[in-house]
C-alpha cells in the first residue's frame, strides 16, 4: 500500500474499538511528503539494523539517515507547557522535522501502546503541531510500528472550526 493513503490498524486496536481518522487530504500536502521522506529514511535505517537494538541506537542511526536525506531536523527538542498564564514545565521531542511535526522513537517488542500516542499528542499540543510518527523499531515489520498521530485541536484550528467541550480526540491515522 502507497504511503499516505488511510489505512487500517495494524491490530493495535482493540476488537470492535473503532476511532475517527483524519483523512491525509485534510492535512498541507507538503506536510505529508516530508513524513513520508522520514518513514523512507525510518526504512532503511530498519532494514539495515533490523529489531533488538536499544532506542538510542535507532535515533543516532535515524538521524544519519535524515542528514544524508537533507531532511532537516533537531534532536531533543523541548516545547513549553503553558497552563493559563503560566509555563507548568517542558516536554522534549526526540526529533523535529522541518519545523513541521514531531517523530517518537521506539525499540520495544509490541504494539504502541495508548500511553505512547498520548505522550506524542501532548507534545504536538505543546508544540503546536497537527502531526506526529511513532517508529517502534523493535517490530519485526517496521510497518508495524509506524502510528500517525494527529492534534485533532490543531487540525481544527487551521480549518477554522471549533471542538465540542469533551468531545472525543482519538484522532489518529496509522502509516503504512
Amino acid at each position: 500500500m502507497a504511503y499516505g493513503t488511510r489505512t487500517e490498524n495494524y491490530g493495535n486496536r482493540r476488537e470492535g474499538q473503532r476511532r475517527r481518522g483524519v483523512p491525509l487530504s485534510d492535512l498541507d500536502p507538503a506536510l505529508t511528503e516530508m513524513s513520508r521522506k522520514v518513514i523512507g529514511a525510518s526504512i532503511e535505517v530498519h532494514k539495515a539494523l533490523g529489531p533488538g537494538y536499544p532506542r538510542e541506537i535507532y535515533a543516532n542511526a535515524l538521524a544519519n539517515e535524515l542528514e544524508a536525506e537533507e531532511i532537516s531536523f533537531k534532536r531533543d527538542q523541548p516545547f513549553d507547557v503553558q497552563f493559563e498564564d503560566i509555563v507548568a514545565g517542558q516536554v522534549v521531542s526526540d526529533f523535529y522535522v522541518g519545523d513541521r511535526f514531531l517523530v517518537m522513537v521506539r525499540a520495544h517488542d509490541g504494539q504502541v501502546s495508548g500511553g505512547e500516542r498520548s505522550e506524542l499528542r501532548a507534545q504536538l499540543r505543546a508544540a503546536d503541531l497537527e502531526l506526529g510518527l511513532i517508529i517502534n523499531f523493535g517490530e519485526r515489520r517496521l510497518k508495524d510500528g509506524l502510528v500517525r498521530v494527529l492534534n485533532p485541536d490543531k487540525i481544527e484550528a487551521l480549518k477554522g472550526e471549533s471542538r465540542d467541550e469533551g468531545e472525543d480526540d482519538e484522532y489518529e491515522d496509522d502509516e503504512d
